[in-house]
């Protein structure tokens, strides 16, 4: 009996054993992925803090854009997102998901605004200028044509194709700074990868620091006017740096 015991008690931990090591491996693969967020989570910190689990916002989408992850999803279990290439955000007018929302972690400041939904920041979309074939000299303007944002979000560049000297290229070039990241682009790319991904913005944006001041900027020059200038600095630090025995 004793013997039939120990046998029962290892094969439940060796399952015990293996689920886990599943379970983290699904973990380990899913920090791996990106993921695309509904309207209105610009803040992972502040969406996460907020959000319910409840899905509302899946069910109001109309197109169904949003799911809720499981445990093989990238996103914490149980959270909406959504997949681009699959299904894109069609940026409804009227934002039902941010409407339905009970808890404020999708933003309801952009129901408010004339404009709203093209004002929010989902992502951004990436060409990656060597699998696009229009950087090849194939005209294709698939992307262009399916942006909501035409001439603002993504624009075409002409350029001279210095190899035929005949031809010019067309070129996508997406505007960070007016770009949504709804997605609709990645969805009409023909290539077999698609060579305009939406990123998260965490993913894509830099950040140059609050000691850089845009000279050409009225409103950013007045930071200027602002600093505090008491604290003097050496004026021949520089100098005494390069000097120092030490450093001989």
């Amino acid at each position: 009996m004793q013997r039939r015991e120990f046998f029962i008690k290892s094969f439940k931990n060796l399952c015990l054993c293996a689920g886990g090591g599943f379970l983290a491996s699904l973990a380990l693969n899913a920090k791996d992925r990106y993921y695309l967020r509904p309207p209105g989570a610009d803040n992972e910190e502040r969406f996460l803090s907020k959000c319910i689990r409840c899905g509302l916002c899946v069910n109001a989408c109309p197109y169904d854009t949003l799911k809720l992850a499981s445990l093989l999803d990238a996103p914490q279990n149980g959270t909406p997102f959504f997949e681009a290439r699959k299904i894109p955000c069609y940026l409804c007018e009227d934002i039902p998901c941010i409407r339905d929302c009970p808890t404020d972690a999708l933003d309801k400041k952009y129901l408010e605004k004339k404009d709203g939904i093209f004002e929010v920041k989902i992502g951004i979309a990436i060409v990656d200028s060597a699998s696009c074939v229009a950087y090849w000299g194939i005209q294709c303007d698939a992307c262009y044509r399916a942006c909501p944002l035409i001439d603002k979000a993504l624009k075409l560049e002409f350029k001279r194709n210095e190899r035929t000297a005949k031809h010019a290229f067309l070129l996508p070039v997406v505007d960070h700074e007016v770009c949504v990241g709804c997605g609709l682009c990645e969805l009409a790319c023909i290539t077999q990868e698609p060579a305009i991904k939406v990123l998260p913005r965490k993913f894509v944006l830099g950040k140059a620091g609050s000691h850089y001041i845009k000279g050409w900027d009225k409103e950013d020059e007045k930071r200027l006017n602002e600093d505090d200038t008491k604290n003097k600095t050496k004026q021949n630090r520089a100098q005494d740096y390069l000097n120092d025995e030490e450093m001989l």
